[in-house]
């Protein structure tokens, strides 16, 4: 695939379309997600966010528009592809391995993703990653005894064990207790800090203006607004969005 001139960025998407018959999900959205950043994305229940993502990460291929990673254009290139190449992910939804273990589900990552891991074994490197994000319960329990928030920590530990140089997170803090949102706030903050990019996906404005460089808004698909999380808060196109007229 040709590379991109934006080389400099680890993601660039230029005019993504998404339609599903005679929907348009996602809207001409262009993205540039710089080298070492937290990046929010954000809109209201329905606005194409998860959608952009799949088209991203290769769920989906777009309608229209291209996708670079790393300077190569991707377009339409398939999940497992992506992943290997360095691109990983959380879900809304955890979809665990449910009669795996918690350290067999990260093993997965371990195994199948962008590799990197030196020396170590894939249950090393899952060792590793369920004590990087604390993950609250013995590491041999079954997937499908836990509860949401412990997925979550699953989810994100699997997703680290990929070894990616960007990571997608959908949600990954919904549920949570203020206490639980400092904790992953940090532990994003620390992940940024060993060089991974991010783009979060998330509802939670604490969130957003805790932790983000640089965030965009989309509605009904369509990019309205994108700077830093102070100026897109105060933006009066999206106060609308997600409160209505009058507000």
């Amino acid at each position: 695939m040709a590379a991109s001139k934006n080389n400099d960025l680890v993601l660039h998407t230029e005019e993504v379309v998404k339609n599903f018959g005679g929907l348009t999900a996602v809207n001409r959205v262009s993205m540039d997600v710089k080298r070492g950043q937290i990046y929010g994305l954000i809109g209201p229940n329905g606005a194409g966010k998860t959608t952009f993502l799949n088209c991203v990460a290769g769920v989906f291929a777009p309608t229209s528009g291209k996708v670079y990673f790393l300077g190569e254009e991707t377009t339409g290139a398939s999940a497992d592809w992506m992943c290997r190449r360095g691109m990983a992910r959380t879900f809304q939804i955890s979809r665990p391995f449910p009669r795996m273990t918690a350290r067999e589900n990260v093993m997965v990552g371990a195994v199948f993703g962008a590799g990197g891991n030196g020396a170590r074994s894939p249950e090393e490197r899952a060792e590793e990653m369920l004590e990087f994000v604390e993950f609250p319960w013995d590491p041999d329990v079954p997937a499908q005894r836990l509860n949401t928030v412990q997925l979550k920590r699953l989810d994100l530990a699997r997703a680290l064990a990929c070894n990616p140089e960007l990571l997608l997170l959908d949600e990954l803090a919904a549920g949570l207790t203020p206490h639980e949102l400092d904790d992953i706030m940090a532990v994003i903050r620390q992940i940024r800090d060993q060089g991974i990019t991010i783009i979060v996906v998330e509802h939670i404005m604490r969130v957003i203006q805790g932790i983000c460089d640089e965030v965009m808004v989309i509605d009904y698909g369509t990019q309205i607004a994108e700077g830093t999380p102070d100026e897109v808060l105060h933006n009066p196109r999206v106060i609308k969005a997600y409160l209505g007229e009058g507000h």
